[in-house]
């Protein structure tokens, strides 16, 4: 297969990109299950993001469920999205394990099957230190020197803080193009760390307040709420382009306060032990009920939801619905501000 470039660099990481699911089958909740990926309605959904103006994909972290798929399942899904987005915009796939070796087996696979990217992070089943994360990275790199790397900066999965006397060495290895982070809090901190070569990637909720803390850096962000509907995401990212060009951030803080409230009933109205608990019945939830997309039913062990969850997904997954029907029109309108990578 094709991939879009030899190798990304950060310069080339920009726009709203969207985190997917992993599709799944209507028997994807029985462990008896082998095959549980549904592939045409992942080549639909990739398709229908591309064509909707998403600049990225994202793709097998945590609501991907790359823990619990087998490498089967991971290698059909991979080809299909590939296939499906055929070079017209970047896609990542993740490849985290719990040891180096597993991970890079992973990568150079997924590097094969056409991903221009990977996102990982440092393995966890021990804690790991700042010497090990770092180290991790730079063997992946060593071992599949043409992937462009993601850091999948989430330390309530990786049991690991980021600091950033990490970032300062990762921002050493070229193929460390991008990380996905949790938000604004650390943005200067960890920007300054890396010394700018780092693209830092907000989620779409905290994107606005990365974007005034610094303009010329925060020109992209993630969204797994795109899988709900791409049409505020790619709405969030023309109108912070235009605050920008112009000045006036009205436009742009009016959004940023939709996205918050919207995304409240999925992070638990900030209940994060709940949230982190119960993240893949709470993403794929929304994602079911907003409609864009079919996420399907969530893959063993975590497919018991109780009640109360499953009610967060659906408030989560109308409110998000109810931002794509407002933005849907003004998405599809506007001039793209970013011109496509693979249009360059």
């Amino acid at each position: 297969m094709t991939k879009l470039r030899d190798r990304l660099t950060a310069a080339d990481i920009r726009g709203a990109w969207a985190i997917i699911p992993t599709p799944a089958t209507d028997d994807a909740s029985d462990w008896r299950a082998s095959n549980t990926v549904d592939v045409d309605e992942t080549a639909r959904a990739v398709d229908a993001l591309v064509e909707a103006g998403i600049d990225g994909i994202l793709s097998l972290g945590t609501l991907g469920e790359t823990a619990t798929l087998t490498w089967d399942e991971k290698r059909t899904f991979i080809t299909t999205m590939v296939e499906a987005a055929a070079g017209r915009v970047p896609v990542f796939a993740g490849t985290s394990s719990l040891s180096t070796r597993e991970t890079i087996r992973q990568t150079r696979e997924a590097s094969d099957l056409g991903v221009d990217g990977t996102m990982i992070g440092p393995p966890m089943w021990n804690r790991p230190d700042t010497a090990t994360a770092a180290q991790f990275f730079r063997d992946v790199a060593e071992a599949v020197p043409e992937i462009s790397i993601c850091v999948y900066a989430n330390p309530g999965v990786f049991k690991f803080g980021f600091s950033p006397t990490f970032w300062a060495q990762v921002a050493d290895i070229p193929q460390v193009v991008m990380a996905k982070t949790a938000g604004a809090a650390t943005y200067l901190r960890d920007l300054e760390a890396s010394a700018g070569r780092i693209r830092l990637m907000p989620i779409d909720a905290e994107f606005y307040s990365a974007a005034r803390i610094d303009p010329d850096s925060a020109v992209a962000f993630w969204s797994s709420s795109a899988s709900c509907g791409p049409a505020p995401a790619i709405a969030l990212r023309e109108r912070v382009a235009e605050a920008k060009r112009t000045g006036d951030w009205t436009l742009a803080r009016r959004l940023n306060d939709q996205i918050g409230a919207a995304v409240l009933p999925t992070i638990a109205y900030g209940d994060m032990d709940t949230f982190q608990t119960h993240n893949i019945a709470l993403e794929k939830g929304r994602m079911n009920v907003a409609g864009f997309l079919r996420a399907g039913p969530h893959r063993p062990p975590h497919h018991l939801v109780p009640d109360h969850i499953a009610e967060l997904g659906r408030l989560g997954g109308e409110a998000w619905a109810a931002l794509q029907e407002e933005y849907q029109e003004y998405a599809a309108s506007v001039t793209r501000a970013e011109v496509r990578i693979g249009d360059r």
